[in-house]
Parts: structure tokens; sequence; C-alpha cells
């Protein structure tokens, strides 16, 4: 599968030259897709008592206590089989036991306060075994119920204690739909539920974050649900440079024929290779890749091109897979028209992710 983009003229550091992602076209069955709904790789070992609160800001340190509390909850409230019987069998059964409250929290808050790094304390924390915990986000959801239709993917977690769903999108009407109505199943086959989305970029600073947008999105589950809000800035640039300013061609190909498991591609030519595979499979895609290095990084094209980078970006952040470019730093990816219109929040993500990935990276170029 390895293949090389080596830049003419260059130099081999090893004999065996760096992997190429245009190269991949991966195949993904649909048990995998549910065995990797888990926190992932960058969160393996997060708990509860990794995450350092800001002092200056006493909601991070309030959303840890309220979230022990609720995964504490969670043990044993799940009615096993019973309710899920009722639902999808004959006649009807007894409704499952729950606990009195909410039987879920929406952790509300802006980029990098570590929305995610709770969420995956919280799957970590609830006393139940993994193949009854799922965690994912918003898009490997739908694509989820893509793979194995809407029916399926209820009966596949109605059995479980706990759905945590990172990033919901609230800017796409009919997933949105789609998953509200998904959700609803599995409140009423007693499952519990956490979700995580961001600020849109225009509201910020504004006092108030997401949380009313998320509750109208979600119809009918509104009273499922307490919110928390989580104040903060972005910890990826606490104290931290502006983005790295990017690398030459020469010093990209270099570091990826240097660097075992690397990979090396032309940044337009990835582009479009994106295309022509499903973003469900973009994980699939980095699979062993321990760099991705690229060439000639310009302003996407096109929005369609975007929203399929930014699921690349957070499939590479996930995985902690540093990205070393040349040609522009990333906040130059999208346009003013992106970042200003209906999908901003993602764009703003994948630009800080990525941001922190070449960040990563800068250690794979010699001095």
């Amino acid at each position: 599968m390895s293949s090389s983009t080596a830049a003419p003229g260059s130099s081999p550091v090893t004999d065996v030259g760096p992997l190429s992602l245009c190269a991949r076209e991966p195949r993904v069955p649909a048990d995998r897709l549910v065995a990797e709904m888990v926190p992932p790789p960058r969160f393996d070992s997060v708990r509860f008592s990794t995450y350092i609160p800001d002092p200056n800001q006493p909601s991070q340190t309030e959303a840890v206590k309220v979230l022990e509390g609720f995964a504490a909850g969670l043990g044993g409230a799940h009615a096993s089989g019973a309710g899920k019987r009722g639902f999808f069998g004959f006649g009807r059964a007894k409704a499952p036991k729950t606990p009195a409250g909410p039987r879920g929290v929406y952790l509300d808050g802006g980029y990098g306060v570590g929305k995610t790094h709770l969420l995956a304390s919280l799957w970590h924390a609830t006393p139940a075994e993994p193949s009854r915990k799922a965690f994912g986000t918003f898009v490997e959801l739908t694509n989820l119920v893509g793979a194995l239709g809407f029916q399926q993917t209820v009966q596949t977690l109605s059995g479980h204690s706990l759905l945590c769903i990172d990033e919901f999108e609230l800017d796409d009407p009919g997933d949105t739909v789609l998953v509200s109505t998904l959700l609803g199943k599995l409140v009423d086959a007693g499952v519990a539920l956490a979700a995580t989305s961001n600020t849109l970029p225009g509201k910020l600073g504004e006092g108030r974050f997401a949380a009313a947008d998320f509750l109208r999105e979600i119809q009918g589950l509104s009273a499922h649900f307490r919110t928390l809000r989580i104040d903060g800035e972005d910890y990826r640039h606490r104290g931290l440079p502006e983005a790295p300013q990017p690398f030459t061609d020469e010093q990209v190909t270099k570091a990826a024929y240097a660097t075992e498991g690397a990979s090396l591609d032309d940044f337009p030519h990835l582009l479009e290779h994106l295309a022509r595979v499903h973003p469900s499979r973009y994980g699939a895609l980095t699979d062993e890749v321990t760099a991705v290095c690229l060439t000639g990084v310009q302003p996407v094209p096109d929005q369609s091109t975007a929203l399929r980078l930014v699921v690349l970006a957070d499939r590479l952040y996930d995985r902690e897979v540093p990205v070393l470019a040349s040609g522009l730093p990333f906040d130059k990816l999208f346009s003013e028209e992106m970042l200003n219109g209906g999908y901003r929040k993602k764009y703003f993500r994948a630009i800080s992710r990525l941001t922190a990935l070449a960040r990563d990276a800068k250690g794979l170029v010699g001095s």
C-alpha cells in the first residue's frame, strides 16, 4: 500500500518510501463501526482526575463534580432487556425503572475547554462493560445509521447504559432530526445520554452558549437533559504561540522519508481523493499512519471539499497524528465567506485542531 510522492530531486533517507493516503481506499464493515464506538486513542487514558480545571473558571470544577455523580448514578440503572423487549417485541413490557432526575447531560461551552476530555471521562467512569457503552461524534453516529439502517441502530444501541455524542451538529436540519428521533427511541429503552457541541464563533463573547440551540433542535428530548455550562479559553492555545509557519516542500519530504509510518501527499490531490472515500472511512484511511506530511497546502476551493477536510482533521486529532505541511498556514484554509457562514463552527474547530497537530509535528524536522 506504500507509495512515494517525493519531490523531484529529493533523496530518500530510508530505503522504504512513505505511505500515501491517496493510494488507500479502505472498506470498513459495519461491525467495525459499532466496535469502534469508544473514546478515540487521544482520550484512552483521560479520567476526571486528569482534567485540570482552570482556577479562573469555577464552572469547570463544578462540571467535574456533577459528571462524577451522574456516572455513579448509572450503575445498574438500565433495566436489562425489559424495556427493550416491549419496544421491539410483541405486546407492551413494563417500562424500565430509571432513577429520578435527568437521564442526560449536555456540556455547553466553546472550543478547547475540555468538553471531550470530560465526556470521555464520563464514559470511562460509568460502571458498565465497554460493550454496553458507546462513544462517538455526531457524524460517526449518522454514519452508523447509514451503515446499519435506523431500526438496526436502535436495536444495537438500546441495550447500552450510556451513549456519548461528541460535537453534536446544529447546522444540518436533516441529520439533527434523524439523531433526535434516534435518541428518543434510546431514551425510551432506558439509555442515558451525554452530548457536547461547540459555541458558534459568532456568539463568542455574547454571554450565551449553544444550549438554547441544542435544546430547541432535540425538541421533545430537552426535558431529559441537564445543561452544564463550561466557561474558559481554548486550552490548545493557552500560553502557546500562534500557528507555526509551514515548512518547505523539501523539509516536509525529507521528514516523511525519515519517519517510519509517515504518509506523504500533495494537498490538492488529497482533497480530490477524499471525495472518493466515504467520510465514515476516514479513520481507517489513517490506520497505522504515524504522521501526515502534506505539500502545497492551499485554500480549500469549495464547501463540500471543506466539510470533508473537517472530518479528516477530526479523525487525525482523535488519533493524535501530527501533521507536517508546506504551503499556507492552516488558518488560511477557509475563505472569509466560509468562516462567516453556516458551517463556521466546523471550520474553526478544524483550524484549532490542525494547528495543534502542526505544533506536534515540529519535532519531525531536523535542525
